[in-house]
């Protein structure tokens, strides 16, 4: 049988690890995200992962970005204003896409 030393220490390590694990993986409800997003970024940039819930259900992770991920941020070659001179294409006649995908998949 276990002396009191040794059940309190058994309770103690499993209640820091529980809490530990609360921590360091937050929940978060999907409007709860959106209404506090500032918050939850600068838990993310801290180090803290957050779990995302819709309805009790975790849908994704939101975690902090590390150097080794091979992310890297590029300043734009052009001026945003050249996006705005950029035409559309207007097709000369009309195309039933369903069509077209029908007709490439039966070719397969």
């Amino acid at each position: 049988m276990l002396g009191p030393a040794r059940v309190s220490e058994r309770t103690r390590l499993t209640n820091q690890a529980t809490s530990g694990h609360v921590m360091a993986m937050k929940r978060a409800k999907v409007s709860e995200l959106k209404a506090r997003l500032s918050s939850y970024l600068s838990d993310a940039r801290a180090g803290a992962t957050i779990v995302v819930c819709d309805r009790n259900t975790p849908i994704a992770r939101l975690v902090p970005v590390e150097d080794e991920d091979g992310l890297q941020i590029r300043e734009p070659v052009r001026p945003l204003e050249d996006l705005k001179r950029i035409k559309g294409v207007r097709l000369r006649r009309r195309i039933d896409a369903v069509r077209v995908l029908r007709t490439d998949r039966d070719q397969r």
